[in-house]
């Protein structure tokens, strides 16, 4: 509405991002009236409509707050930290080849949900936005979890915990303390023992890999791709 009330006047609009609308690509990610998402709990800004607000609400819409997601332009910021953190360790490497059977690595029901759960995570950034520290450790945590829990992730798992949080210590994210803001506005709803996870690979981590170096992923903060 607002747009189209902007564009009627010969005015440039809001930009903002978005892709899927089904909340499942986490780009559409902004504060509204101080809540990451809006006030609609396990909701993605997409799947807002302006029947959840009441007539004559106004709404306060903010980028998100955070020094690792630098602003691009309005309501859209820069999250290219978070696909570092990833490309960091987040993955499985495997033989060439064709695709394995199946059922060639049983897992259990059990071990399967709760990687199921922790990869439901969309990196949207909601997590960040409402830490009063700025921490991305339940998206870190959420992305080692999903591997590491399944025995494919095992191989790895050390390394995997090391540097992917060696590489979210050098974005500039907080420190976590626990506060749980971030599990509140999550709208995948990961829960907070990802973080706990993520502490106890990491030091375990830390301890296995001790005479290994890990190099970082130095931070990218400019939108210049060498275009004249």
């Amino acid at each position: 509405m607002l747009n189209e009330t902007l564009m009627g006047r010969g005015e440039e609009p809001v930009a903002f991002e978005h892709d899927c609308r089904e909340g499942i690509c986490g780009s559409c990610g902004f504060m509204i009236n101080g809540i990451a998402h809006g006030p609609l709990p396990a909701t993605t800004v997409c799947q807002l409509t302006m029947r959840h607000f009441k007539d004559g609400d106004e709404l306060v819409l903010e980028p998100w707050r955070s020094r690792s997601f630098p602003l691009v332009k309005d309501l859209v910021v820069d999250r290219r930290s978070f696909d570092r953190i990833i490309q960091a360790g987040g993955y499985v490497s495997v033989s060439t080849g064709n695709a394995p059977d199946g059922n060639a690595i049983p897992v259990g029901k059990e071990i399967a949900d709760r990687a199921m759960d922790a990869a439901a995570c969309i990196g949207c950034g909601a997590c960040v936005a409402a830490c009063p520290n700025g921490s991305a450790a339940l998206f870190t945590g959420a992305k080692i979890a999903h591997l590491g829990i399944l025995p494919q992730g095992k191989p790895e798992q050390d390394r995997r915990a090391v540097r992917m949080v060696a590489q979210m210590n050098v974005e500039g994210f907080g420190s976590c303390t626990n506060i749980g803001e971030c599990t509140g506005v999550c709208p995948k709803e990961i829960p907070l023992e990802e973080i706990a996870r993520m502490n106890r690979d990491y030091l375990l981590g830390a301890w296995r890999e001790r005479g290994n170096v890990v190099t970082a992923i130095a931070p990218v903060t400019d939108w210049n791709f060498g275009e004249k």
